[in-house]
């Protein structure tokens, strides 16, 4: 259940303005009892201008006096019609300079560690290009003498849930091909094409 947008303010507006129960105004406001005892008591929110649900359009008055009727009924929201807050649309990700220079080593280390990661996975996981790709693991890269294979979690360029997302869907490709008989750059080509 979603709580009211300051719940301690509203505890204390309905400890002051209700006769609510105190388990009543615990569950709606997310709190526990005994912080919603120590309020009416005065030892918690002393001085905190109680803000009323009534004006933030949370609860009804008849929902209040509903539930002041009997002390087991539990008080529910009045629904918002406001819309969600909106996702962020997925897009490249912002790197910073200090990390850029580690994307080599995730590279290396996803390419070491999960050979079946298509370069489409890892530029998607780490941020970077396929050209940069290849040449990490054809061992031309500019730098690399300098490039230790490093986990991406450690560097953090990408999720635990990303990268366990990328793994299982190699898996999953590499079962239904028949073992992975292609190489990792044919099956790339060939995701490329379906999307």
């Amino acid at each position: 259940m979603a709580s009211p947008l300051m719940p301690k303010a509203t505890a204390v507006w309905l400890v002051e303005n209700t006769t609510l129960t105190f388990s009543q105004i615990a569950e709606f406001c997310g709190l526990h009892e005994l912080e919603v005892q120590a309020i009416a008591d005065g030892e918690v929110a002393t001085g905190m201008q109680g803000m009323s649900p009534i004006g933030t359009h949370e609860l009804t008055p008849e929902e209040i006096k509903r539930c002041e009727g009997d002390p087991k009924l539990v008080l529910k929201m009045t629904p918002r019609d406001l819309p969600g807050p909106v996702q962020r649309q997925k897009g490249p990700r912002y790197t910073p300079i200090a990390k850029r220079q580690d994307k080599p080593d995730a590279i290396a280390w996803l390419v070491k560690t999960h050979p079946e990661l298509t370069d489409a996975q890892i530029a998607k996981l780490v941020g970077t290009t396929k050209t940069t790709i290849a040449k990490v693991r054809d061992r031309s890269h500019w730098n690399m003498q300098n490039i230790r294979p490093r986990h991406p979690l450690e560097i953090g360029l990408c999720s635990s849930k990303d990268l366990t997302a990328a793994v299982a869907a190699a898996a999953k490709r590499k079962a239904k091909m028949g073992g992975g008989d292609k190489p990792a750059e044919a099956a790339d080509e060939e995701q490329s094409a379906e999307a």
